[in-house]
């Protein structure tokens, strides 16, 4: 399974740069926050393609497709095309992500950034890595020493977003810096050690159940907005689920936790 979630990472990448910097076919979905491009079907077809003849029996959910439901213990979560707006906008801050779960649990996790060509792979209780090097324990600064990445998409629910704008604030006035991809790379500089910490108020589980695994195997946290565990439950509702979350290192983590999250 280590295998084929490695491979199938580089060639579903391998497909996007294809279409990357060329037309592309653009819809919007739920809201202006959210598009497909015919990249994104182009890279879900490779992943599903790989999974299927290699592990029929295995669900697959993807943001695309949806849920494959054969009643398996194991569960595959795809993104085909995480950062699907910078991808259409030329920008290179895209990547695929792919989680394996067993039961509930996500227990094996890669991404692929392929314009850098970089795939960051973890397992549960074994580490993470960036093109097979052990990936450090991130170091557990304070939020003062740090930047920090915080993302938001549209919405109509206004009371949520002006909670949100609350911890925005709080992050602006204690933090170094803020930055922003809104997509994986968020994550995965804090894995690194870049980013103290992101927060990301509408997430899938396919977003971020494979990047909290880095995360986490990176010895950092990563928890709901309120700061407490994150629990995914698979079946067909969870596609629907928005998992608003925050995730970086263990110290910035609890300070925010203890001045700001709780009351949201």
């Amino acid at each position: 399974m280590k295998n084929l979630l490695i491979t199938t990472l580089k060639a579903s990448g391998d497909t996007l740069l294809e279409y990357f910097n060329k037309p592309l076919e653009i819809k919007q979905k739920e809201s202006q926050s959210s598009i497909v491009t015919d990249a994104d079907i182009a890279s879900e077809k490779v992943i599903i393609s790989s999974i299927t003849k290699a592990f029929p029996s295995h669900n697959i959910i993807s943001e695309e497709a949806g849920f494959l439901n054969n009643g398996s213990e194991y569960t595959w979560i795809i993104d085909p095309l995480d950062g699907t707006s910078n991808f259409a906008a030329g920008i290179p801050w895209f990547g695929v992500l792919i989680t394996l779960f067993n039961q509930n649990t996500p227990v094996m996790a890669g991404a692929f950034l392929p314009v850098q060509n970089i795939i960051y792979f973890a397992e549960a209780g074994k580490g993470a890595f960036r093109n097979g090097k052990l990936l450090p324990k991130i170091e557990n600064k304070k939020l003062k020493d740090s930047l920090f990445a915080f993302c938001v998409d549209y919405t109509e629910d206004i009371a949520f977003l002006n909670r949100g704008i609350e911890i925005f604030k709080h992050i602006v006035k204690t933090s170094r810096n803020i930055r922003s991809t809104n997509c994986l790379i968020d994550f995965i500089y804090v894995a690194e050690g870049k980013f103290g910490g992101v927060l990301n108020l509408y997430t899938k589980v396919w977003d971020i159940s494979g990047l909290g695994l880095i995360i986490s195997e990176t010895g950092g946290l990563i928890k709901n907005v309120n700061g407490n565990d994150i629990h995914f439950s698979i079946g067909k509702s969870i596609i629907e689920e928005n998992f608003p979350v925050i995730a970086g290192a263990s110290q910035i983590i609890e300070s925010m936790k203890q001045a700001i999250l709780n009351q949201f």
